[in-house]
């Protein structure tokens, strides 16, 4: 399937956005964030990510607060890569003065933000409190945010939802408050805590908050292309885009988005051979930094990448079953001898057509 083209940039939409984002005093040279995603925006997908959008701002996975108050060894969560900037910790709790305390270890293992998650939708986050059962809770969320910005001295953010269900849409009220507790920027995915990752999300609500907050707002929420953050920009006025799902599998796109904002021109896209290398990649990297845990986190990534070929339903069936390097490396490498083979068939037998052609898996 073939994506539509973007619409040009209006001329005030790309007038602003040809600007640093400045989230308090800290300046970051990209309007296109890397979400934080629990189970994969670890130091290795960040790398990848980064290799296609240097300068955009990354987010480790989110960190529970309550568990660093009683550890001694910061867990691999937080571990970021000290050249690895712009950097933002996220974490998650309940009690102002246990995230206060995260918040503190976060800037001293190098985070340039700490991010609140207050929209994880998940059923054993919100049932103690944390993610978006604090939109029930604004009392709390705004003294969570007051307690991290006296903590610390580098900005603090706010990630969140439109509200807990259709009849509790309270978006604009709880942002104003965050605003008015400290928060420097404000990320809004346009879901309910209901709605989960089901139906649309809903820009108009990421539009009315963006109108009545000071602070930037970042718009998160079915951001799957180039086309689709163009079309969200214009339409909420955000100072800038989150990718999250639309990066499973495909690290390429924060960088896509990015290079479209700054000059009006479309990236190539990658092959689906130059996928299948990056998931080799991707693999390597996992292998060395974890080991054997690293081999098993990578079989769901490794299966996101092979989409959109002839074969890739049965190369994901065995790459979900891969138990070392090796036997990864292998399917891989095979797939993508195969699809050179296929590529040099092709030009053989038929002409060139004028577009590019996918096949759906």
């Amino acid at each position: 399937m073939v994506s539509l083209p973007p619409s040009p940039l209006s001329t005030s939409l790309q007038a602003r956005l040809a600007t640093p984002l400045s989230i308090g005093d800290f300046q970051v040279n990209s309007r296109v964030l890397q979400s934080p995603l629990s189970g994969v925006t670890d130091l290795v997908f960040r790398q990848l990510v980064r290799r296609y959008a240097p300068n955009s701002m990354m987010y480790t996975e989110m960190v529970n607060a309550t568990g660093l108050h009683y550890v001694k060894q910061l867990p691999k969560l937080m571990e970021i890569d000290p050249n690895e900037r712009p950097i933002s910790i996220q974490l998650f709790d309940c009690r102002p003065d246990f995230l206060a305390e995260a918040a503190q270890m976060a800037v001293a293992e190098g985070a340039d933000t700490v991010d609140i998650n207050m929209g994880c939708p998940v059923n054993k986050i919100t049932k103690n409190g944390g993610g978006s059962s604090l939109l029930r809770q604004p009392e709390i969320a705004e003294a969570i945010v007051r307690s991290v910005v006296q903590a610390v001295n580098v900005p603090v953010t706010v990630k969140t939802r439109i509200g807990w269900s259709d009849k509790e849409i309270n978006a604009v009220e709880f942002a104003r408050r965050m605003q008015d507790a400290g928060a420097q920027m404000l990320t809004l995915h346009g879901r309910t805590r209901a709605q989960g990752y089901n139906g649309a999300a809903r820009w108009e609500w990421i539009a009315r908050v963006k109108q009545a907050l000071t602070i930037p707002v970042i718009a998160n929420g079915d951001i799957f292309s180039v086309e689709a953050a163009v079309r969200c920009l214009e339409m909420t006025g955000a100072d800038g885009v989150m990718c999250s799902r639309g990066t499973l599998g495909y690290p390429f796109l924060v960088g896509e988005v990015d290079h479209f904002l700054k000059t009006g021109e479309l990236r190539q896209p990658p092959t689906p051979i130059e996928r299948l290398q990056c998931a080799k990649d991707h693999l390597q990297m996992l292998w060395e930094y974890k080991g054997d845990r690293g081999i098993r986190q990578a079989r769901k990534h490794m299966t996101w990448y092979a989409k959109g070929f002839m074969g890739a339903a049965d190369l994901r069936g065995q790459l979900a079953l891969v138990e070392t390097l090796d036997q990864g490396v292998t399917l891989i490498e095979k797939a993508i001898a195969q699809l050179a083979q296929d590529d040099r068939t092709t030009e053989t037998s038929l002409p060139q057509l004028s577009s590019p052609q996918f096949v759906e898996v």
